[in-house]
């Protein structure tokens, strides 16, 4: 893939790759935790029983094959996460720390997002 665009979550997974995520997974069905549940009940009208439990993602070694990664990350919940992503070791615990590896990563971030850069 050319170009892929993911979201940082609240807990550091990266394109829900749950923190304990494998850095050399591959696509696959994992299952959501409750905080990512929860930060995404917003979609389903807020009715977190309506959040599906699973989710099929793009494992952490596919996301970093791609030639370029577009990191986005917006709000306050995302300003720890992020700063441990990119300052912090890379380690399965932070999914998110894994694009310290990858050579051409662009992140978009808020102030409130940035704010422990």
């Amino acid at each position: 893939m050319d170009v892929q665009i993911a979201g940082i979550g609240a807990n550091g997974h990266l394109g829900f790759n749950e923190p304990g995520s494998p850095l050399d997974s591959a696509t696959r069905v994992v299952t959501l935790s409750e905080r990512t549940r929860q930060d995404n009940a917003r979609f389903f009208a807020g009715r977190l029983d309506a959040v599906p439990r699973q989710a099929i993602t793009q494992g952490l070694a596919t996301i970093a094959r791609a030639r370029a990664v577009v990191l986005l990350a917006f709000g306050s919940a995302k300003a720890r996460p992020l700063a441990a992503a990119l300052r912090g070791p890379v380690t399965p615990e932070v999914p998110a720390s894994v694009l310290q590896r990858h050579a051409d990563v662009t992140v978009i971030a808020d102030r409130a997002a940035a704010a422990m850069l």
